[in-house]
This record gives C-alpha cells, sequence and structure tokens, in this order.
C-alpha cells in the first residue's frame, strides 16, 4: 500500500494539515519541524499523489509531444533534447505518433486533452490546423518544430531546409558535378518542398540546368522508398553523376539498390543524406549529410512550451508570434566525391 500523509501525520503526531504544510514548504511551519516531517516522508517512501496536485495547482506536469512516427531514429535525439529542459522543470512527456493518420490525430488530441496535457509540441507532421485549433480551444498551447502542413503557426521551430539543401548542393557541385539529381518524399509537404527549393537555388546559382526526369519523388521517406525509387534513376538514359537524398533513410535505401545493381558509389555516383541520423556515419561508404542540430532544436521546443505556459491565454491569442530558425552543418563523408571521367 503507497504510504499516505496520515501515515506520516500519525508516525511524525501531528495533523495530517501540519504535515500538508510541512511537505510544501509552507511558511507557517517552522523549519525544525518541516525538515523533521520531511524526513519521515523520504525514511517512508512518500510519494505525493499526482492527481492530488493537479487538483491543487490545476496542472498536470504532463507535456505531449506528437510525431509522424517513433520508429524514426531522426525523432529520437530530438527526443532527447525536449527531455533535457523538461524532466528539470518536473514535467513528464506523454508521447504519440500520427502516422499521417487523421483518424490516429483525432484521438491523440481527444487523448491529450482527456489527460489535461498542459501543453503539447508537434513534431515534423502535417498535423491539420483543425486539430490544433482544438487544443487551443481547450487551453492547451502548442508549437510546432519543423512543420509540414501548409499553415504557419504562431509558435514554432524550424531547422531552415533550404539553407541545408544548398550546403549539400553546394558541396556536390564543388567537386565538380554538373549533372545532379534530386530525390523527394511526396508525404512530407514543406519540407520536401522547402529542400527541393534549396536544391534548385543553388543550382540556378551555378547556372547549372536541372533535367525534368532529375526530379523524381518517391511516397514515403523511409528506406524501402529509397530503395524502391532508387530504381528510377537507375533506369534512366543519361543518369546523374550525383543524387540528394530527401533524408538519410532514403539514402540508405538508395545506397542498398545501387549496390545491388552493381553501381559503385562513389565512384560511379555520389550519394548525399540529410539530417545526420545514428545510422548514417556505418553506411557502406559512410554518408554525406546535412547535419540537423537535433537535440538543440527538441531544447528550443521544449522551453518555448514552457515560456508558453507561463504565458497567460490572452497574450498567447494575439498576432505576435514566435519563430525561431536553425540551421544545420554540412558532413563530408566517403559518398561523395568529384565525379570520373
Amino acid at each position: 500500500m503507497p504510504v499516505t500523509v496520515k501515515d506520516i501525520a500519525k508516525k511524525a503526531g501531528v495533523s495530517h494539515s501540519t504535515v500538508s504544510r510541512a511537505l510544501h514548504s509552507n511558511p507557517l511551519i517552522s523549519d525544525e519541524t518541516k525538515e523533521r516531517i520531511q524526513q519521515i516522508a523520504v525514511e517512508m517512501g512518500y510519494l505525493p499523489s499526482a492527481a492530488a496536485r493537479t487538483l491543487k495547482t490545476n496542472r498536470s506536469h504532463v507535456l505531449g509531444v506528437v510525431l509522424t512516427s517513433i520508429d524514426d531514429p531522426f525523432f529520437s535525439e530530438i527526443l532527447e533534447g525536449m527531455e533535457e529542459v523538461i524532466q528539470s522543470s518536473g514535467y513528464s512527456l506523454f508521447i504519440a505518433a500520427a502516422h499521417r493518420d487523421p483518424g490516429r490525430e483525432r484521438e491523440i488530441v481527444e487523448a491529450m486533452v482527456e489527460h489535461r496535457a498542459d501543453g503539447v509540441i508537434i513534431c515534423s507532421t502535417s498535423f491539420s490546423e483543425e486539430w490544433s485549433r482544438q487544443f487551443f480551444q481547450s487551453g492547451v498551447p502548442i508549437v510546432v518544430v519543423n512543420n509540414q502542413a501548409v499553415e504557419d503557426f504562431r509558435y514554432s521551430i524550424y531547422h531552415d531546409d533550404i539553407d541545408g539543401m544548398r550546403q549539400v548542393t553546394r558541396h556536390l557541385i564543388e567537386l565538380g558535378h554538373k549533372k545532379i539529381a534530386y530525390m523527394g518524399n511526396s508525404a512530407s509537404g514543406r519540407t520536401t518542398m522547402d529542400r527541393l527549393t534549396g536544391f534548385r537555388e543553388e543550382m540556378k546559382s551555378a547556372s547549372l540546368s536541372i533535367p525534368a526526369e532529375y526530379i523524381h519523388e518517391a511516397s514515403g521517406g523511409g528506406t524501402k522508398d529509397g530503395e524502391s525509387a532508387a530504381k528510377y534513376f537507375i533506369n534512366l538514359s543519361d543518369r546523374p553523376t550525383a543524387l540528394v537524398c530527401y533524408n538519410d533513410l532514403m539514402a540508405i535505401g538508395v545506397m542498398k539498390a545501387l549496390r545491388q545493381a552493381g553501381i559503385c558509389i562513389p565512384r560511379d555516383i555520389s550519394i548525399t543524406g540529410f539530417d545526420n541520423i545514428i545510422f548514417s556515419a556505418y553506411t557502406n561508404p559512410p554518408l554525406t549529410t546535412l547535419d540537423q542540430p537535433k537535440r538543440f532544436i527538441g531544447a528550443e521546443a521544449a522551453r518555448l512550451l514552457l515560456e508558453l505556459l507561463d504565458t497567460p491565454l490572452s497574450e498567447q491569442s494575439q498576432n505576435h508570434q514566435n519563430v525561431r530558425s536553425l540551421q544545420g552543418q554540412l558532413l563530408v563523408r566517403e559518398s561523395t566525391a568529384p565525379p570520373t571521367g
């Protein structure tokens, strides 16, 4: 049976109210009594009731996090950054994956509102404005990370994907590549468009043309999507000498398909990724990629949400916004080299 305030009061020989005041450091209780009761509570293994604390403070001390998927290693570092900030502030995380399913999105919103999440961070998903509005109407502030939807959210943390893809493309151009192709992810909405924009802008600045067939979008952003889409480029009569992939997972799938087709990386074609997930350093050859500051992005999202929790709802609904854009850094590894011939 869990230890209760009544049990502590009995052992300390004081009233229930005295114990309650001592545990909450009420100034009406002397320091000597407070320290004695708190020590007894520790010795007895007392844990305060989360439900009681919620009733008293009108806060659950739970923050929701909505991800596209849980199995994407990109999100693990984002979550680590969040936890570093959130746990030191006395909050816990309630994590759910939407899997790009509108029905699942509705269930997540209902569950987080029902469990009285104090705030919610929405990560890299095309979460609809309708569900975001429902959070707001329930008094739940939200922060959006790497938004993929068409809507602009007032409180957001973004990675500058246009700049990131320009860095990647510039690296290939500086190596001497002129025939560079782009593999996108049609399910990622704004993100793939920003990365494609960065690719186009850098190619244009170098006065390099992009044949229409050098732009191809897969139906998703996983390894199998990259493996399947690689066959499109393998079958081109005029193959590119370098391929820019939407993310690392797709690049890993591409590399597998190219090896199976007898195409050598980077001798026959250079491959780049984006995100710098942990596996990208262990591919064969190691993958050149754009290192998003994932842990810092997560930490910034958590800090912004905690700021919102201390901001009255009336002020949150005003027209001012807080949008923070962060930049990543190119990591050059062995999957890229000058074109041969």
